[in-house]
């Protein structure tokens, strides 16, 4: 496979760095989440997962998500709120240490039918025990979901 002039195979290295990622929850509840293209380059490709990703050099956490959240959705009225973060220490593979937060965007109806996927195969909304059970389901994101699906159940 050929992405930006690189050819790419399920060998090409992975790296890992810092990530904010959305927890989207609908006014009923549900919540959104993206088919991640079938392709070597990213973490877990072909399974269900959270909108974000990289913190780019000179941004902050919640400038990174917003970015994230218009060039992958056009979703422009983003307030995310803190929720859960993950520290991930890979020097043992080679990788360094790197975080992953967690943010809760509440979105309307009227948003939410406004928005236009950009990256993934697909977007769709999911009650918690849904989006639980889906066999393909980016593992770190599920532990996030896991939380905040049973956020009431916590402490």
């Amino acid at each position: 496979m050929i992405i930006d002039g690189h050819f790419l195979t399920s060998r090409t290295p992975l790296g890992a760095s810092d990530a904010a990622a959305a927890i989207i929850v609908t006014e009923d509840g549900r919540y959104l989440l993206q088919l991640r293209d079938d392709i070597p380059p990213i973490w877990y490709p072909g399974h269900w997962g959270l909108f974000g990703g990289a913190v780019d050099p000179g941004e902050d956490e919640i400038q990174a998500l917003r970015r994230e959240l218009r060039e992958e959705l056009e979703l422009h009225s983003a307030e995310p709120i803190r929720f859960v973060g993950f520290d991930f220490d890979l020097k043992p593979t080679g990788l360094q240490r790197y975080f992953r937060n967690y943010y809760e965007v509440r979105v309307s109806n009227a948003v939410l039918d406004r928005l236009v996927l950009h990256e993934g195969t697909e977007m769709r909304t999911f009650t918690g025990d849904e989006a639980l059970s889906l066999p393909r389901l980016v593992p770190y994101d599920a532990f996030a979901l896991f939380l905040h699906h049973q956020r009431a159940r916590l402490g």
